[in-house]
C-alpha cells in the first residue's frame, strides 16, 4: 500500500473507533434497531436523488446491505444494548479481520503471505491480552451477538470487493438505502412502537448528533474509503488495518465515557499498533483496477 492509502486506512479505523462512543450516545436516546436504521437512513437520504444509479449488479447492492447494514450492524447495536461496553465492542468486532481474511481465503483464493500471518497473530495476541484485561466485560449473551456481528463484516468485505464498484460514493448511499426499512420493520415487531414513539418524541440534540455522526461520517466517509481500498489491493492487505480500531475505541471510550484504560489495555494496544505494523511492512502491488484520484 502507498503512504497515502495507508494513513487513509488508518483515519477509517480512528473514525470506526470513535463511533463507538457516538453508538453509546444514541443507544441512551433510541431503541438499538430503531437507532440502527436512522444510521443508515442517514447515510442514504437524499443522496440516492443525486449520486444515480449504482454500477454495480443489484444483487451486490442488496448482498452487501442486508449483511452489513442489517446483520452486522443489527447484531452489534443490540449486544451493546445489552451490556458489551463501547470499549470492548470496538475490539470484539474487529476479529471481523481475521473472519475476512478467512473467507476470502475460501471465496477468493487469496491466501496471506508468512509476514501477514505473522502480523496478525502480534495483533490477536493484543486483542486476547485486552480481552482478558476487560475480564469478559457484559453478558456472554451480548459477547455472542458482537462476535456473529464480526463474521457478518468478514463476509461483507469479501461480497465488497467481490462486487467491485466503480463509484464508491454511489455504492455506500446504495448500500446504505437497503437497511433501513427491514430494521423498522424488526425494530416496530421486536422493540414495539410504543418504545419507537417515545425515543421520537424524547429527540434530543445528542440523539440526533449520534444519529449524525454514525451516518455521515462513520457510513458515507468511512466505508466509501474502505471499499475504496478494498477494491484498489488484496483484502489481506487491507483487513489487517481493522485492528487499529479498538485502539481507538478503547481510548476513546477511556477519554469520553470514563472506562477504565489500565495498563495491560495499554500493552494490548501496543500489540495491536506492533502487528498491523508488521502486515504493512512489504511493498504489495495494487491490483490492475487503478485507484480513484
Amino acid at each position: 500500500m502507498t503512504f497515502r492509502h495507508m494513513a487513509l486506512a488508518t483515519a477509517v479505523a480512528a473514525t470506526w473507533g470513535v463511533t463507538f462512543v457516538f453508538i453509546s450516545v444514541g443507544l441512551d436516546n433510541f431503541p438499538p434497531l430503531l437507532f440502527c436504521s436512522a444510521r443508515f437512513a442517514a447515510a442514504a437520504l437524499p443522496g440516492v436523488f443525486f449520486v444515480g444509479a449504482p454500477r454495480v449488479a443489484w444483487r451486490w447492492v442488496f448482498a452487501v446491505g442486508i449483511v452489513l447494514g442489517v446483520v452486522t450492524f443489527g447484531l452489534l447495536f443490540v449486544g451493546m444494548h445489552l451490556g458489551m461496553p463501547a470499549g470492548l465492542s470496538s475490539l470484539v468486532v474487529q476479529s471481523q479481520g481475521v473472519f475476512t481474511i478467512a473467507i476470502a481465503a475460501v471465496l477468493l483464493h487469496e491466501r496471506p503471505g508468512r509476514l501477514v500471518v505473522a502480523g496478525m497473530a502480534v495483533a490477536l495476541l493484543g486483542i486476547g491480552l485486552a480481552a482478558a484485561d476487560q475480564g469478559g466485560g457484559g453478558p456472554i449473551g451480548a459477547f455472542a451477538l458482537v462476535v456473529f456481528a464480526a463474521v457478518a463484516w468478514g463476509l461483507s468485505n469479501v461480497l465488497t470487493r467481490k462486487a467491485s464498484p466503480p463509484d464508491l460514493l454511489r455504492w455506500t448511499v446504495w448500500i446504505s438505502a437497503i437497511p433501513p426499512v427491514p430494521l423498522l420493520a424488526l425494530s416496530l415487531l421486536i422493540e414495539g412502537p410504543e418504545a419507537d414513539l417515545a425515543a421520537l418524541r424524547s429527540l434530543n440534540l445528542a440523539g440526533l448528533s449520534a444519529i449524525a455522526f454514525v451516518g455521515w461520517v462513520a457510513t458515507l466517509f468511512a466505508f466509501g474509503a474502505w471499499g475504496h481500498l478494498l477494491r484498489t489491493y488484496d483484502t489481506t492487505a487491507v483487513a489487517p488495518y481493522s485492528l487499529l480500531v479498538p485502539v481507538f475505541g478503547m481510548s476513546s471510550a477511556w477519554l469520553l465515557l470514563g472506562e477504565e484504560m489500565s495498563l495491560m489495555a495499554t500493552c494490548a494496544a501496543a500489540l495491536v499498533i506492533t502487528g498491523v505494523g508488521l502486515t504493512a511492512l512489504k511493498p504489495r502491488r495494487p491490483s490492475n483496477t487503478a485507484p480513484a484520484k
